[in-house]
């Protein structure tokens, strides 16, 4: 400011034209200012310019400079007066200058009166409001980004509430359709909006009290809102007031007459807002139609809404109206992997004698909740039984439909009763059937807790481990084989011992693998978990749940790249004192063999309870097989939680349940099977069938 005075009064000293003055590009640039302020400051040093007095037309000079300049209110002083000087020098122009509004002007002694200077009251209320663009515009940016990082429906409304209060408004109430629709569905019946969420500015900053999460518990928010809580469900009324305020799409101050409508009708007749325009209602439209309302409000002690402020309340409703309908898309498809998935998956195990199962499985990430691991167990003649684990590449939904079809397969080829390396053979087959990149890992093994041997063959599959009664965890020794869907390789099976007791662990990759470590270092560390949980229950083996439990944790935080499925089953066995078996030859005197064989095993086993209805079953059953049979056929009781009797031939037909007419003379064995038996059935077998029956032990 000292400058720009002693540049002023340098050039008013300098009469124009006299003595060659300077042009007016030449002057310094607090002289180059707006024309009537120059204009002002020769004014001021000709009204003192006397060559006696110099220094009187300088001080008159920097005075009318600094009027010019400053656009104070103060009336013109005399040239060359104290005041100017003092003007000039203490730096109340620039104060007077900083302030918008409030500018009087008077004319000089001349009688010629000044115009107002630039940067006036207009420049300073234009400044001002293109701030308040700007931080309107900031706001919105902020706003949408936050409501757009949301991605189910909660986070979606809770991010407008957190966006919009106390920034915006002081409370806000968040309504949307109930039902919602998904897509392109066409809802029918009324429209139905329900409170999703509240929120207000805390009457405590200190605290987070008022910001509560979904209802009924609403927050208070009064005295933004008086008059008690808000209606929690409102039908909107076909052709009323707030139908066409929501038809309209666009925001209204809640002083305008569709709103003062439409408000009652949507909160209820109870609660009432704040007068004036601190109200904002913003109907919320999606792609195709309008999903629900949003209710902007301000205390009154709060300045209210502007016309601007409908701008950003439309850019809010629309913003949040579409990353609603991106939240219901997405919880639809959730839905549909969620139930893919489910639907691929076994929902419970069967409970096998002999054995008992557990299992696990874990998606790859929450935006990818199918893949292509599965898991299996099926039940086989004989309490036997088919554990399989697969793995197709991928984690998405074609994988997860490849997954269905080979598991499918695999169910059908199991209930053949092929052995572990035919089946695996198969899949292969039929993985080149379905195209030329449809690999997968699996494997494929049958327990037989008769024998206490299980029958292993792997297709490029991570091996089994295996978790001995006394602690003691083991990779088994599996050829490792090519993945199904290579072609022209062949598989391997081995058959290892099953010790009751033991534990087998099944698993797909994900589970040792990711980006931290390879394979076999997630082996080893998967076995050093086994021996260590082992090791807590002492003798005996670690209950089979909590041990999956167990494996699983050994998965940190972002440790997992891919979905995991965990099978383990522990094997019980069956003892040899609880079996008994037989071959006979298909003679017309084998019903009456074996009958006797049956009642002396009952009678060893004390259940002579049980003698006449095995003695009539075995006897329909064997008479059947020795009619068609050409080899010898077998005969096999066991003794577990039921009695369970297998007949066995080498004719691959199947019996069928059929009803016997009063004339036929055969045709009633089945029949009789099917009223006496806890369950029965027939299963085909590489080398024939075999038809068995179970009934319930005596109590």
């Amino acid at each position: 400011m000292w400058d720009a005075d002693r540049n002023a009064a340098r050039g008013a000293s300098r009469r124009p034209g006299a003595n060659g003055g300077t042009g007016p590009d030449e002057r310094p640039p607090a002289a180059q200012g707006d024309g009537r302020g120059r204009e002002a400051a020769r004014r001021g040093a000709g009204a003192g310019e006397h060559p006696e007095r110099p220094g009187e037309a300088h001080a008159a000079a920097g005075a009318g400079e600094a009027h010019a300049a400053a656009g104070s209110g103060e009336a013109h002083t005399a040239p060359g007066s104290n005041d100017a000087r003092r003007a000039s020098g203490s730096g109340d122009a620039h104060t007077a200058a900083a302030t918008a509004g409030e500018v009087a002007y008077s004319a000089p002694e001349g009688g010629v009166p000044t115009v107002p200077p630039a940067g006036g009251p207009a420049a300073a209320e234009a400044a001002t409001a293109r701030d308040r663009s700007g931080d309107r515009l900031r706001f919105v940016g902020a706003a949408t980004r936050r409501i757009a990082r949301g991605i189910d429906l909660d986070e979606i409304v809770l991010g407008l509430c957190r966006a919009t209060v106390p920034t915006f408004a002081d409370a806000i109430l968040v309504y949307l359709r109930d039902p919602l629709p998904v897509g392109d569905e066409r809802p029918v019946g009324p429209v139905v909006l329900r409170l999703r969420r509240t929120d207000r500015i805390p009457l405590d900053p200190d605290t987070d009290s008022g910001r509560l999460s979904l209802l009924p518990s609403q927050p208070d928010l009064s005295p933004a809102v008086g008059g008690g809580p808000a209606a929690e469900l409102c039908e909107v009324e076909a052709g009323g007031p707030l139908a066409e305020v929501l038809r309209g799409v666009r925001p209204v101050f809640g002083d305008s007459q569709a709103a003062r409508a439409a408000l009652p009708e949507l909160l209820g007749e109870g609660p009432s807002v704040a007068t004036g325009q601190r109200t904002v209602l913003a109907p919320l439209r999606g792609r195709r139609r309008v999903i629900g309302a949003a209710v902007f409000v301000r205390r009154p002690d709060r300045p209210p809404f502007e016309p601007d402020d409908l701008l950003v309340a439309a850019q809010l409703a629309t913003h949040t109206a579409l990353g609603v309908d991106k939240a219901v898309l997405y919880g639809r498809e959730v839905y549909i992997a969620d139930e893919l998935q489910r639907t691929m998956l076994p929902d419970s195990l069967p409970q096998p004698t002999g054995v008992r199962l557990a299992s696990r499985y874990l998606p790859a990430a929450e935006t990818a909740r199918v893949g292509g691991d599965w898991y299996d167990a099926i039940p086989l003649p004989g309490n036997r039984v088919a554990l399989v684990v697969g793995d197709v590449m991928g984690h998405s939904m074609t994988s997860a439909a490849i997954m269905g079809q080979l598991r499918t397969t695999a169910q059908t080829l199991a209930g053949l009763d092929l052995p572990p390396q035919e089946v695996l053979h198969h899949l292969d087959e039929q993985a080149q059937r379905l195209g030329t990149d449809r690999m997968a890992t699996c494997l494929y093994a049958v327990y037989d807790p008769v024998a206490h041997r299980i029958v292993v063959a792997n297709a490029g599959h991570p091996p089994p481990l295996l978790l001995h009664r006394g602690g003691r965890a083991e990779v088994l020794r599996v050829p490792p084989g090519a993945p199904i869907g290579v072609g022209g390789v062949d598989f391997e099976a081995v058959e290892l011992d099953a010790p009751a007791g033991a534990t087998l662990m099944l698993y797909t990759d994900g589970l040792v693998e990711s980006r931290m470590r390879d394979v076999w270092t997630g082996i080893e560390q998967l076995r050093e978990r086994l021996t260590a949980t082992a090791r807590l229950t002492g003798p005996n083996p670690p209950p089979l749940e909590p041990l999956c439990d167990e494996v699983l944790d050994m998965l940190g935080p972002g440790d997992r790249d891919d979905d995991v499925a965990l099978l383990a089953a522990r094997f019980e066995g069956i003892a040899p004192s609880d079996v008994a078996y037989w071959f006979l030859d298909p003679k017309a005197q084998t019903a009456g063999q074996a009958r006797r064989l049956a009642r002396r095993a009952l009678a060893r086993w004390d259940l002579d309870d049980l003698t006449d209805a095995v003695e009539l079953l075995v006897s329909e059953v064997v008479t059947n097989a020795v009619r068609y049979a050409e080899r010898p056929i077998t005969l096999r009781l066991l003794r577990t939680d039921v009695l369970r009797c297998e007949v066995g031939d080498d004719v691959p037909q199947l019996p069928r349940l059929r009803q016997a007419r009063p004339s036929d003379e055969g045709g009633r064995g089945l029949y009789l099977v099917n009223r006496m038996a806890r369950r029965w059935g027939a299963t085909r077998l590489s080398t024939g069938k075999v038809v068995w029956f179970e009934l319930a032990m005596p109590s």
